[in-house]
């Protein structure tokens, strides 16, 4: 995995509370952390698919706003604040067969003082558009969460 060097504490403290949440349910695994773009893989199997054993859209919009809560929080330089999400959005391109692997790529629209806004690429193994998304996140202090 590539983590930037100056933002390196932070990606390895949340990967490890990654454990135990939605995203370890998902399978989601994280190939690069850096300021402006996050990269993670996420398996189509049990845990990701509609009964009709094709990716859920709702996987992909969770693994949407997982990769954007994260990319937001590894661009605050307060630790007493942290990302929340306000509105996501997800246009579900093709579908995707259970069996493969999908990668989504998360890099900024804006980076606020109170909001931030990323836009992620979810594409298959084939590098096919999936899904394409589009997340506000609000910088709140962490006591208020």
């Amino acid at each position: 995995m590539t983590i930037e060097d100056a933002i390196r504490p932070k990606a390895e403290f949340i990967l490890k509370g990654i454990k135990n949440t939605l995203a370890d349910a998902m399978g989601v695994e994280f190939r690069e952390l850096s300021r402006k773009r996050i990269v993670a893989d996420m398996p189509i199997g049990n845990n990701t698919v509609q009964p009709v054993r094709i990716l859920h859209g709702g996987a992909s919009v969770a693994l949407a706003e997982t990769v954007t809560s994260i990319a937001g929080w590894l661009n605050l330089e307060d630790e007493n604040l942290t990302t929340v999400g306000m509105e996501i959005n997800a246009n579900h391109i093709r579908p995707v067969k259970e069996g493969g692997t999908v990668t989504a790529v998360a890099t900024p629209i804006h980076l606020g003082r109170r909001s931030q806004v990323w836009q992620t690429h979810i594409t298959d193994q084939n590098d096919k558009l999936v899904c394409i998304s589009r997340c506000t996140v609000a910088i709140v202090p962490l006591e208020t969460v």
